[in-house]
């Protein structure tokens, strides 16, 4: 009986679809997080009769046809791209990005990565890198004496000396997009890879050519929207508990089929 593994690819993709909900939950207040979203496709059909056959020797042709579904698949874990809420910190080194970018980092063997996270820190020799302490690109160095730190929107980084009434330029904060962001690879800790799918990096200053600005003492929050994910978690408890009663459902019909003598 095909119920049966029908019922149990939909319990399957529910069960997914629980996963990325949780996981959404779980980082609801992950800095610069983007919520995920499982998409699903049904599976091949089998053609007991095709749209169109011709039944009969006048040329009666089969409107619909008889297509027996065999289940359901997922296709994508998609990361919607909407904005989280900009809140203030007050932080020296804490900058959002309003818009579209990602800040760009150094990783270890020279890999870039990119995120959304610009909870910014200092490092003991004065670089500015991440909570992760990897180099924020291009390499911004801070001096021991500087007194205050000031980034504009366009990333220009500024520092307050105590024997100096102007501002010293220190580097420019750039940030990179994607024709495809959702086509960039999550590997954890805020971080992004860019992939085949989401194209080269596009590297600007900020409030260019399409990229956002920045914000200093500001922080992305994380776009989940935890009412949103709740109803999602109990359409797909839902779900899952009406796949699991036509497993029931099949397995007394196969009962009853076995009982016949």
């Amino acid at each position: 009986m095909r119920a049966l593994q029908i019922a149990a690819s939909g319990m399957s993709a529910q069960q997914m679809r629980v996963e990325v909900i949780s996981n959404n939950l779980a980082n609801m207040s992950t800095t610069g997080y983007n919520a995920r979203r499982a998409e699903f496709a049904d599976l091949h059909y089998q053609q007991n009769t095709r749209p169109g056959t011709i039944t009969a020797n006048d040329g009666t042709v089969v409107p619909t046809g008889v297509q027996l579904g065999l289940g359901v698949r997922p296709t994508a874990i998609t990361m919607e791209l909407s904005q989280g809420t900009i809140a203030s910190t007050g932080g020296d080194l804490d900058v959002a990005i309003e818009g579209l970018g990602y800040f760009e980092v150094e990783m270890p063997g020279g890999i870039s990565g990119y995120t959304r996270d610009g909870g910014l820190k200092r490092s003991a020799d004065g670089q500015i890198v991440t909570s992760d302490g990897y180099p924020v690109v291009p390499n911004i160095t801070i001096p021991d004496d500087a007194r205050a730190i000031a980034i504009n929107g366009s990333g220009e980084v500024y520092a307050y000396f105590s024997d100096q009434v102007d501002a010293q330029q220190l580097g420019q904060l750039t940030l990179a997009n994607f024709t495809n962001p959702k086509g960039l690879e999550a590997i954890g800790s805020n971080l992004f890879l860019e992939t085949g799918a989401s194209g080269p990096a596009n590297v600007g200053t900020p409030g260019e050519d399409g990229l956002g600005t920045v914000r200093q003492g500001y922080l992305e929050e994380s776009s989940v929207d935890p009412v949103r994910e709740i109803t999602e978690l109990i359409k797909a408890q839902r779900g899952y508990e009406l796949n699991s009663k036509v497993i029931s459902a099949a397995d007394q019909m196969l009962g009853t089929t076995t009982q016949v003598r």
